[in-house]
């Protein structure tokens, strides 16, 4: 009898294709790059209250609200606040918001073959936002399932800076 994988685990099928790759420190990640719209300099984020500590607050984004998460904060990185960040606008369970990252590396093609799932570091540490780990170029890219990154209730308090931000505007 074989072990199935984790419920959150997609085929590797599934899981091929092409990725925008950035870096959080020294580590590399991937987002599908069709979840990707664009890519913008950091500007100037107006802070909402009440909202998670993940959540930086809003821009104006040629007319549109979006909110602004920090992945570093989220994934429990110390932030650096003199790094040249800069945002990746997403398409997040149908919310468009932006990402803070560190930099922006390229657009990659991983094959079926170069993607493992994510390991299992036992019961209280949450990996599935993971799609799994992508082998390419001598490296090794977390590959963001970026649907998961937040919970619902996560999802929410997003909307909500943005029903804050746009009020304010």
């Amino acid at each position: 009898m074989t072990a199935s994988a984790p419920s959150n685990t997609l085929p590797t099928d599934k899981r091929a294709g092409k990725y925008l790759t950035f870096f959080l420190g020294d580590e590399e990640y991937g987002l599908e790059i069709l979840k990707v719209s664009e890519i913008i300099g950091m500007q100037p984020v107006t802070r909402v209250p009440r909202v998670p500590e993940f959540v930086r607050g809003v821009i104006n984004l040629r007319g549109k609200v979006i909110p602004i998460t920090d992945l570093r904060t989220k994934f429990d990185m110390p932030v650096d606040e003199g790094r040249d960040a800069c945002i990746i606008v997403v398409q997040m369970r149908g919310v468009q918001t932006g990402v803070v990252v560190d930099r922006v590396s390229e657009v990659v093609a991983i094959a079926e073959s170069e993607v493992e799932d994510a390991p299992s570091f036992g019961s209280g540490i949450r990996t599935e936002f993971l799609l799994g780990i992508g082998k390419t170029g001598g490296r090794v890219k977390l590959l963001v399932d970026i649907d998961k990154v937040l919970e619902s209730s996560e999802i929410a308090a997003l909307e909500s800076a943005v029903a804050s931000g746009s009020a304010a505007a």
